[in-house]
């Protein structure tokens, strides 16, 4: 079964694709133990086998639709 993970730690810049090394955006932990961390599009593109091993996905990729104006406010 998959769901949303609490993001207990969001994804940073210092996160990376494990496919391509692009900044990360989506965390899944898989149902074997362990983490993989993919780009919005490596998780787009893998999203169907990726549902299937993982237990828990955290998706941050609501973030890349952010305006400047989102982010400076958020910095108040």
């Amino acid at each position: 079964m998959t769901g949303t993970l609490a993001p207990t730690q969001p994804l940073t810049a210092a996160d990376r694709c494990d496919r391509c090394g692009a900044q990360a955006y989506v965390r899944v932990v898989l149902s074997s133990g362990g983490e993989l961390l993919f780009c919005a599009h490596h998780m787009r593109k893998h999203d169907d086998s990726i549902r299937k091993i993982a237990s828990e996905i955290q998706d941050e990729t609501d973030r890349l639709h952010s305006t400047k104006a989102d982010v400076a406010e958020d910095d108040r």
